[in-house]
């Protein structure tokens, strides 16, 4: 476990001062914990540009690139907003309300669902037409759901714990919204353990987390894999949180030599702290046939290609696969706008470890790709093997495979396409399904049928999937069933500003249209083009604007932020 080159005082000092500290934060009051979070808010927005620059120097291009979109979306607004949802539910409590308001919770279809967004006047004004809902696992009934959220404020005081958090190298807020979700919805300090990858961003973090520093609450420590495996077997570790892969939680609790797979047979593992894991998996984009303008087709191909592309592909929750309909129209036409969109982006690198390796491997598999980029963008537009690697393996990369189902009617076609998502691809993580609003009023059933089946642990309808991560409000994890053994997609649930426990899911709607054409089509909403999309042309701007408003919300700020996110 030790090897002669790993020095372990440093690693060994930041849990012996966590464990002095830990029962003052257990015992901090309610009104102390909302101040320090309270106090997170100037550091994010002076620090934004920073922070957002240094995610763009690191992938390759400047802070004034088109690209940069993405990093002050999944870095200092991702950020801001999720400290803004804890803030909103700690306040209710400290005020003597329930954390849910009143109606909030409903039983439906035997089933009880949560309404957790919007939650604020705020939110439904910047993100007019969105909501989301938690679904409850089976037997929970609407007065469990209302009892047992916020627990951990509304009974007994917190033990005191040290948490070690192992995030990911590549969305830069990750790392910071797990070390809240360790602070206040368990009660524990934390050690957070830098990616390599994204070490970069532990000086950011230190100045945004400085107050909970000072009090011996919070440590940032760098390593690889050596140090990791140090740590995630130290006896001052009393829980583990890990962001990463299926075989990174596997070397955990198995380890690598030849005894790690009888360790799993016999469910002997190396540790027995209790460990949570986000773990990502093969993605899915279902689109559900219908009848759409051209407009329509656009608007759509730059969801799909902004869902796979961000971050190069470089993200748990990349639609890798996309599910059309084999005998709609419309699937040539949509596939003809994602070729549009993929060539029209401008150059950037996969600059993730090991990406170049993977997209050969795609490349290998499929001398018939289509590649749109330099060293990128490939698509696959007709998979027919179900043992593809575009189905079997989460490629980290910027690769989409197109799979083509069988159904001459929505409702054949969702039946295919959801027993397909659930049974031929690895992982539960999240799934985003597009639907035009005429086809759901005339097939309400099977749409919200296809909801229910599909085993995902968060849904985008009419919204990637992965904006379920940025809101604070709507729980992130896999869809509950996997075990130590057979990990899936990992266990437990983060991002859950109002702590719900027994989830099972989460679903985040959208307008189908962005405004003013969503008022022709069904879905009237404020809402124009997201901002993180990857062709909005002044998203970045816009994402500016509205990190600047969540951190000190203004009315007086909305009129910039209102026209800037219209021009896009």
């Amino acid at each position: 476990m030790n090897s002669p080159a790993l020095n372990t005082s440093v690693l060994d000092r930041a849990l012996e001062e966590l464990r002095h500290h830990a029962p003052s934060w257990a015992a901090a009051p309610l009104a102390e914990r909302i101040s320090l979070l309270d106090n997170l808010m100037p550091r994010i927005r002076a620090g934004a540009a920073d922070l957002a620059a240094a995610g763009a120097h690191a992938k390759g291009y400047g802070p004034a690139s088109p690209w940069a979109n993405e990093d002050w979306a999944g870095g200092p607004w991702s950020l801001a907003q999720n400290v803004s949802a804890r803030l909103h539910v700690l306040r209710r409590l400290a005020a003597g309300r329930d954390p849910l308001p009143a109606g909030a919770v409903r039983e439906r279809g035997g089933r009880t669902w949560v309404d957790v967004f919007p939650a604020t006047g705020w939110d439904s004004l910047l993100l007019s037409g969105y909501s989301a809902r938690v679904r409850m696992r089976d037997g929970i009934t609407s007065d469990q759901a209302r009892q047992r959220a916020a627990a951990p404020y509304r009974g007994d005081a917190q033990r005191p714990g040290v948490a070690l958090v192992l995030g990911a190298g590549n969305v830069a807020a990750l790392n910071a919204t797990d070390i809240l979700h360790k602070l206040y919805a368990e009660g524990q300090v934390v050690l957070a353990k830098m990616n390599p990858v994204n070490a970069y961003l532990r000086p950011h973090f230190e100045r945004i987390f400085a107050e909970y520093i000072r009090c011996g609450w919070v440590r940032f420590v760098d390593g690889g894999p050596a140090e990791g495996a140090y740590l995630t077997a130290h006896h001052g570790v009393d829980s583990i949180h890990v962001t990463g892969s299926d075989r990174t939680h596997d070397a955990i609790v198995w380890g690598t030599d030849h005894l790690a797979a009888r360790r799993r047979r016999e469910d002997t593992p190396l540790i027995d702290t209790p460990l949570t894991s986000e773990l990502g998996g093969v993605s899915p984009c279902i689109v559900v046939p219908g009848r759409w303008s051209r407009a329509d087709f656009r608007f759509q191909a730059e969801h799909i290609v902004t869902g796979k592309m961000n971050n190069s592909g470089h993200n748990c929750i990349a639609s890798q696969v996309l599910i059309l309909p084999r005998s709609w129209p419309g699937t040539e036409v949509l596939l003809e706008e994602i070729r549009r969109v993929l060539r029209a982006l401008p150059a950037r690198t996969d600059y993730y470890p090991g990406a170049h390796h993977r997209l050969q491997a795609v490349l290998a598999a499929h001398p018939e790709a289509e590649c749109h980029a330099v060293d990128g963008r490939i698509l696959v537009p007709d998979i027919t093997d179900h043992d593809d690697i575009l189905l079997t393996d989460e490629v980290f990369a910027s690769a989409l495979g197109v799979v083509r189902l069988p159904g001459e009617s929505p409702a054949h076609f969702l039946r295919h396409a959801v027993d397909f998502a659930n049974d031929t691809l690895p992982g539960t993580l999240g799934a985003t399904l597009i639907v035009d609003p005429r086809t759901e009023r005339t097939h309400t059933g099977a749409v919200e049928g296809s909801l229910a089946d599909l085993r995902y642990g968060t849904i985008g309808v009419n919204t990637w999937s992965g904006v379920n991560f940025l809101l604070g409000y709507t729980p992130w994890g896999a869809h509950p069933g996997h075990t130590r053994q057979a990990i899936g997609s990992g266990i437990g649930f983060v991002n859950n500003a109002f702590m719900l426990e027994d989830i099972e899911k989460t679903v985040l709607r959208a307008p189908f249209a962005p405004a003013p054409r969503g008022l022709l089509t069904g879905c009237p909403s404020l809402s124009p083009k997201p901002p993180y999309f990857l062709t909005h042309r002044t998203g970045r701007t816009t994402l500016q604007r509205l990190t600047r408003f969540t951190t000190a919300p203004n009315p007086a700020l909305l009129p910039a932020l209102f026209a800037s996110a219209l021009r896009g």
